[in-house]
């Protein structure tokens, strides 16, 4: 069942829950994303990033995304993860995503504001939901950690302002996560969320989600992070499996380490989504 981000993230319980979001850029990875949320009765955003163009181009994933979210029997918002620019944002609306990500975060405060207008106005032309950014994560997404750039925590003294000019639908706050593989533990200010959550009543978003510890995402959730978005390890556990595979099998076809690949995804994504659904591993 296909749906919007606003609808998906009244879904859960606030506080005791989170939606994964989970970047798909491949039909192995979409296919395992949805099964395991299938298999746990739970909703879940399966999302495009702007960088993974280079991997597949949004023209040719999004119909497979919406078609899948669609046959899906658990409700799915097919979701545009950092888009950084107004035109990738109305590409991905006009291709029928129901949610887009606008990542002004690199920008000044002002420019951010007026894109994310731009695009809250487009979007509303087509009933999309509408996730922006306040503050800057460490690292880019899709970087490596240690590229040199320490990000910028979110002020929540600037959120009440922020969303009242932008209306969007969720809110991405930085409080000490990165994207790309952890060289190093990361230092969270989990105050921020508390602050944040306390000037707004819109779902706040975590990026850079994976490699915390479970302890660390059941807090993060139960100071009010309502969607958590998980890519890099999940798609490290398919490398690792093919590894394992081909260092046993000297000879097969290509469609086998897929298959391989799949279930290790899926089992990945199968203990998050236990997780962000108040479950016990």
């Amino acid at each position: 069942m296909l749906v919007t981000l606003k609808e998906i993230l009244g879904m859960v319980e606030y506080k005791k829950q989170a939606v994964p979001a989970f970047n798909t850029p491949n039909l192995e990875s979409i296919m395992a994303v949805i099964s395991a949320s299938e298999e746990n009765n739970f909703p879940v955003i399966i999302s495009h990033a702007e960088i993974h163009e280079g991997v597949v181009p949004i023209e040719i994933i999004a119909p497979v995304m919406i078609a899948m979210a669609k046959k899906s029997t658990v409700p799915v918002c097919v979701h545009l993860d950092h888009g950084e620019t107004v035109e990738y944002c109305k590409k991905a609306i006009d291709l029928g995503f129901t949610s887009v990500m606008y990542d002004g975060s690199q920008l000044s405060y002002e420019e951010n504001v007026k894109n994310t207008q731009i695009v809250r106005e487009y979007a509303d032309k087509f009933n999309v939901s509408v996730e922006a950014e306040l503050g800057r994560l460490k690292n880019r997404e899709g970087g490596a950690e240690g590229s040199g750039d320490n990000g910028e925590y979110t002020d929540p003294e600037m959120v009440e302002k922020f969303i009242e000019a932008t209306q969007v639908d969720a809110l991405a706050i930085c409080f000490g996560t990165a994207h790309g593989i952890y060289a190093t533990k990361p230092v969270l200010n989990l105050d921020i969320i508390n602050e944040t959550a306390k000037k707004t009543s819109v779902p706040l978003v975590m990026h850079g989600g994976s490699g915390l510890s479970d302890d660390e995402y059941k807090e993060i959730i139960a100071r009010g992070v309502g969607k958590i978005n998980y890519y890099t390890y999940m798609a490290y556990c398919g490398f690792e499996a093919v590894v394992e595979y081909v260092q046993k099998e000297k000879s097969g076809f290509f469609h086998d380490m897929a298959n391989v690949a799949q279930l290790a995804m899926k089992n990945n994504a199968n203990e998050r989504i236990k997780l962000f659904k108040g479950g016990n591993l």
